[in-house]
């Protein structure tokens, strides 16, 4: 027996069968990113995403694997830091786009070429315990030897946070690695991530610290016994870029994806999350000082990424491997 479809029952399996999909890899938090997903998709109807969410580290070695085996999955990704990316980049596993968004962006947040754009901040600062009587301002505070031993920091042996705070200090000309040799001499403690950096000074166990501002300043808001200051040099910062990988299948898909991050309703998705968004023009959420007083230090991608092992030897040989 022959069976005849119609016009419309093949248009919808035609439509069901080759629907606008595009694969993302994400680092984000399981919460922001369903939202961001759902926001995107809301904006553009015309296109699903399946997406796979982890630690920065595990999709890249698993990304890694794929590509090994000839098989990339993802058409865009959406993860920590731009050192990653710039790797990633001058190994050819990235396709240029120059968004007409980033002309909202300050030229240090994306790459010149296009091969990725940032889409937060996210800085690391000063946290210090209320109960403590000296209260710092500056990077160079944590140096003076009357907090000797009362100080906690992440290690960049275990948080890229931490690797791009210690490439950010050690590249600025007044602090270096004079400065970290400062604080081992100090007594610093530097080991885990950000969030065992924060219990310790919230506990009092170490009263000062540095660690990511939403960290500090959301649980402040929580009644955490802390201050968070963002210091007179400047800040680092993670951003959390996107990319398209130069095997994606899908990049007018991964190109919308891109252009809804960096829009203005994609970044007051950013805003509405918590974090300061990356574009120009756009405020902060509540308990962050205004954008244009928090300074950003300078910051090269290309130059921490050359730098990155030689960083963690030397940091290793100061503060002692993980």
């Amino acid at each position: 027996m022959k069976t005849f479809l119609t016009s419309t029952a093949f248009a919808l399996i035609a439509s069901t069968s080759f629907a606008d999909t595009i694969t993302l890899y994400t680092s984000q938090p399981n919460a922001d990113a369903q939202q961001t997903v759902d926001a995107f998709m809301a904006a553009n109807p015309g296109t699903d995403v399946e997406w796979v969410r982890d630690g920065t580290t595990q999709l890249m070695a698993r990304l890694r694997a794929e590509i090994e085996a000839g098989n990339p999955q993802p058409d865009v990704l959406l993860i920590a830091d731009t050192v990653t990316l710039e790797g990633m980049a001058q190994e050819n596993l990235l396709t240029a786009y120059k968004s007409p968004e980033a002309t909202n962006y300050d030229s240090a947040l994306y790459s010149g070429e296009g091969f990725y754009h940032s889409t937060k901040l996210i800085t690391t600062g000063i946290v210090y315990n209320t109960g403590v009587e000296g209260i710092p301002t500056s990077w160079t505070d944590l140096s003076d030897a009357a907090l000797k031993g009362q100080i906690a920091m992440p290690s960049p042996l275990y948080s890229g946070a931490a690797l791009i705070h210690l490439a950010t200090l050690t590249g600025d000309e007044t602090l270096g690695w004079d400065y970290y040799e400062a604080l081992a001499a100090n007594e610093t403690r530097a080991q885990g991530g950000n969030g065992g950096t924060f219990k310790a000074v919230a506990s009092g166990e170490k009263p000062y610290g540095m660690v990511v501002d939403f960290l500090a300043i959301r649980n402040k808001a929580d009644g955490s016994p802390i201050e968070f200051v963002f210091p007179t040099e400047g800040v680092s910062y993670v951003t959390e870029p996107v990319a398209i990988m130069s095997s994606a299948k899908n990049i007018d898909g991964a190109q919308k994806f891109v252009d809804f991050l960096l829009s203005e309703e994609g970044q007051e998705l950013v805003l509405d999350m918590g974090y300061i968004p990356a574009r120009d023009g756009m405020g902060v959420p509540a308990g962050f000082p205004a954008r244009a007083d928090i300074k950003l230090m300078d910051f090269d991608p290309a130059v921490a990424l050359e730098n990155a092992e030689a960083n963690k030897a030397k940091f290793a040989e100061l503060f002692g491997a993980e």
